[in-house]
């Protein structure tokens, strides 16, 4: 009861509910994607299945229509990060946010150009909310990047003399250099996809198969739920 107490309050929360969505949807085309391709018998079953991950991406890109604020209130908090952190960590944050702070009103566009609400080409629109995603995504790997090393830095300084424990200190390192690695490695499944995403002709736009997308995308919704539940978020 524990547990399903747990998952009801996490979907409460709007974070919450958007990540069980976002790895639904994924897992929807992961499966999809593969029985596509499995022959006539199991091909209608995928269909219905790309079809319902289509929704469930759909519905995540209507909710988002009210994140605007929510992104401009923490990029004000942030700013230019705190005095004391490290200036690389504070430039690519900041870069971060605002390609965060871009990317809403880029898919919002799109989206009404989809709905016809605007006349306008969805394709560029979708394009460049796609593009400001990766470029946010490749802030983010430098980010964990350089704050893997230099925590893998500070765990290499000569320790205390031996003892029967490590030190705090040493375990709140190795589990922030894990969080780092988990983050790094969501990033680059999503940045893969975000790729895929963009107008062909760019790197590997538009060569995955949907069971690849999807793989990426649970790949990467599994590590964000898991990281959540670490956090208690």
């Amino acid at each position: 009861m524990a547990s399903v107490s747990g998952l009801a309050a996490a979907l409460e929360t709007y974070r919450g509910r958007d990540r069980l969505i976002r790895t639904l949807g994924y897992c929807c085309q992961l499966v999809g994607g593969v029985l596509a391709e499995q022959g006539p018998a199991r091909s209608d079953v995928g269909s219905r299945l790309l079809a319902l991950s289509s929704q469930l991406s759909h519905c995540r890109t209507v909710l988002r229509l009210f994140d605007d604020l929510a992104m401009f209130v923490y990029t004000k908090q942030y700013g230019l990060g705190a005095e004391g952190e490290d200036v690389f960590i504070r430039c690519v944050s900041v870069l971060g946010n605002l390609m965060d702070q871009l990317y809403y009103p880029c898919e919002h566009v799109a989206w009404a150009a989809d709905a016809k609400l605007l006349r306008v080409d969805s394709a560029r629109w979708w394009a460049l909310s796609t593009a400001l995603w990766g470029l946010s995504l490749l802030l983010g790997i430098a980010r964990s990047s350089w704050m893997v090393l230099k925590l893998r830095r500070r765990l290499r300084r000569p320790a205390e003399p031996f003892t029967s424990r490590l030190p705090r200190s040493k375990w709140a390192l190795e589990a922030q250099v894990r969080a780092e690695l988990l983050t790094l490695l969501s990033n680059l499944a999503d940045l893969a996809n975000a790729v895929h995403w963009l107008p062909p002709g760019v790197l590997w736009a538009g060569r995955f198969p949907p069971w690849l997308v999807g793989l990426l995308g649970t790949v990467s919704s599994l590590l964000s739920v898991y990281q959540a539940a670490q956090a208690g978020d």
